[in-house]
C-alpha cells in the first residue's frame, strides 16, 4: 500500500511528459516556422555549447556578449548572425525579428536579461541557476507565468534517458522507500578559486570587454581582474554562487523530479572550509532534511563539494550500500538509498545508464515500463519543439519545475554563508525565526539597474 500511495501521489502531484503539460498561451494556437530565428547572449564556454545545441534546424541571427573575444568563435561559425554587446541595444533594435532567446552569461546577470525577454514575449532559454539570489528566481518564475511565455532552464540532464530512467524505477518502487541522496563533485578544485584570502589586483581593461556592461546590477564596484573574467566569476557571492550553485541544479534534478522535493526543508551547514563575505568556501558539505510528504518517506540530501577523488580522498563520506571495490566518478556522482536498494550514476546529469544494487533488482528493472518520453536535442531543442507546436512545454520551465529547484539549491548556499542551520519556508520565501536572511537574499542594485516587473 505504501508503494501504491507513494506512485499514485508522484504522479498526481508533478508535471507528467506527454500528459499534464499545458500549450504556451502565446504559441498554442498558431504554429511558428519551422526554422527559428535565435538571438544568443554570452556565446563563450556554454554559450557556445548552447548555440550549437540550438542552431540544428534553426538560424543562429544575432550574438550578444560583452566580450568581443570570447564571441570569436560564435562569430567565425555564424558568420551572418548581426554582434551586439549589449542585449539593451539588441532587444531595441531587432525584438520583431527573434523567435527565441538563450543567455548563457555569469548567473548575476540572468535575471536582468531574462526579464527582457519576456517582458518582450520571447521565449527563452537561461543557462542554470536560474538566478543567483532567492528574490530574483521567485520574481522571474512569477513574471514568466504572469507573461505566458514558454520557458525552460539548461539543466540539459532534465532531457537526458538516465533521469527519464530514475524516475520511472522510484515510482515503481523499484529501490523500496527512498530515505537518502548523497551527491559529491569535485569543484572548484582546479576551476575557480574559493575560499578566504584570495587577491584580485586591478589590471588594464581589454579593449574588447565592456567591463561597465559586464558587471550590470551588481552594485558592488569592483576593479576588472583576469581571474574573475571569463571563468573565476563563479566563487563570487555577487557574481555566481560556489559549487553548490554552479552543480547543485544538475545534480538536484533527478530527486526533485522523482520525489516532489517542493515545499518547506531543513538545510545546515555540516562542515565548512574557512571563507570570508566575498567568496564560497573551498569545501563544504551541507545536508538537506524534507519531511514525509504524501505517499513518499523523508529524505536526507547529503551535499559534497571540493572533493578532489572520492576514492583517495580522507574527508569524503562514502554512500551506503555501494561495492566497496568499486570505484566512484572522480569529477561527481549521485546515488539514492532505499530501503531495498542503491541506484549510483556516475554524473550529475543523467547521462549515463543508472547503476542498481543488489544484483536481484536488475532483472525487476527490465519489467519496468517506459513513462517517460525520450528526447533528443538536450533542452533549446525541447523549448523549440514547443514553439513549434510539435511538443509539450519543456519539463525543466521556470514556473512548474527550475524555479523552486533553484529555490532549493539557493537555501542551500544562504545556510552556507549564515554558518547555521535554516528552516525554510517555501510559500512565505523566508527563514523561520531567522528575519535578518533576508538581507543575503534579495541584492543591492547598481544604479540605473533597479528591476521593473511591470
Amino acid at each position: 500500500m505504501i508503494r501504491s500511495s507513494r506512485r499514485s501521489f508522484i504522479k498526481s502531484g508533478t508535471t507528467l511528459a506527454g500528459a499534464a503539460l499545458a500549450p504556451n498561451l502565446l504559441f498554442g494556437q498558431q504554429k511558428k516556422p519551422a526554422e527559428l530565428q535565435v538571438a544568443a547572449i554570452g556565446c563563450n564556454g556554454k554559450g557556445l555549447s548552447d548555440i550549437t545545441e540550438i542552431s540544428g534546424g534553426n538560424r543562429i541571427a544575432f550574438l550578444c556578449d560583452v566580450d568581443a573575444n570570447c564571441a570569436g568563435e560564435a562569430r567565425t561559425r555564424f558568420p551572418e548572425a548581426k554582434f551586439f554587446q549589449d542585449y539593451r541595444e539588441m532587444f531595441a533594435e531587432v525584438s520583431d525579428k527573434i523567435d527565441v532567446v538563450t543567455v548563457s552569461t555569469p548567473d548575476h546577470m540572468h535575471f536582468p536579461i531574462a526579464l527582457e525577454a519576456i517582458r518582450r514575449g520571447k521565449p527563452i532559454m537561461l543557462q542554470k541557476p536560474l538566478c543567483n539570489s532567492l528574490w530574483e528566481t521567485r520574481a522571474l518564475s512569477n513574471f514568466a507565468k504572469q507573461k505566458g511565455v514558454l520557458t525552460v532552464m539548461g539543466n540539459q540532464g532534465a532531457t537526458f534517458t538516465g533521469t527519464r530512467l530514475l524516475r520511472e524505477w522510484i515510482e515503481a518502487g523499484l529501490i523500496g522507500e527512498v530515505t537518502d541522496v548523497h551527491y559529491w563533485t569535485n569543484r572548484p578544485a582546479g576551476l575557480w578559486a574559493q575560499g578566504p584570502g584570495l587577491q584580485f589586483p586591478a589590471e588594464p581593461v581589454p579593449s574588447h570587454l565592456r567591463w561597465d556592461l559586464w558587471q550590470g546590477s551588481v552594485a558592488t564596484e569592483r576593479a576588472y581582474n583576469s581571474k574573475i573574467h571569463p571563468f573565476g566569476w563563479r566563487g563570487f557571492w555577487d557574481y555566481g554562487c560556489g559549487a553548490l550553485g554552479d552543480i547543485g541544479c544538475h545534480a538536484f534534478n533527478g530527486a526533485f523530479w522523482a520525489l516532489d522535493l517542493r515545499g518547506d526543508f531543513v538545510v545546515e551547514p555540516v562542515e565548512l572550509s574557512e571563507a570570508d563575505e566575498t567568496i564560497a568556501p573551498l569545501r563544504s558539505k551541507v545536508l538537506y532534511h524534507f519531511p514525509a510528504k504524501g505517499g513518499r518517506a523523508a529524505l536526507k540530501i547529503h551535499w559534497q563539494d571540493g572533493i578532489a577523488d572520492p576514492n583517495k580522498d580522507p574527508a569524503f563520506v562514502r554512500p551506503p550500500g555501494i561495492p566497496a571495490e568499486l570505484k566512484l566518478n572522480e569529477d561527481c556522482g549521485q546515488v539514492y538509498v532505499g530501503t531495498e536498494g542503491v541506484i549510483y550514476i556516475a554524473d550529475m546529469y543523467g547521462r549515463g545508464a543508472p547503476m542498481l544494487f543488489d544484483d536481484k533488482l536488475k532483472e525487476k528493472s527490465r519489467t519496468i515500463r517506459k513513462s517517460y518520453e525520450r528526447l533528443a536535442g538536450g533542452p533549446t531543442q525541447e523549448l523549440c519543439r514547443a514553439i513549434r507546436g510539435e511538443g509539450e512545454k519543456p519539463v525543466s520551465n521556470f514556473i512548474d519545475h527550475a524555479g523552486p529547484l533553484t529555490e532549493i539549491i539557493l537555501a542551500g548556499n544562504l545556510a552556507v554563508r549564515m554558518r547555521r542551520k535554516i528552516d525554510w519556508d517555501s510559500v512565505g520565501m523566508e527563514v523561520r525565526g531567522v528575519p535578518e536572511a533576508r538581507s543575503l537574499m534579495k541584492r543591492n542594485y547598481r544604479a540605473g539597474w533597479e528591476p521593473d516587473l511591470g
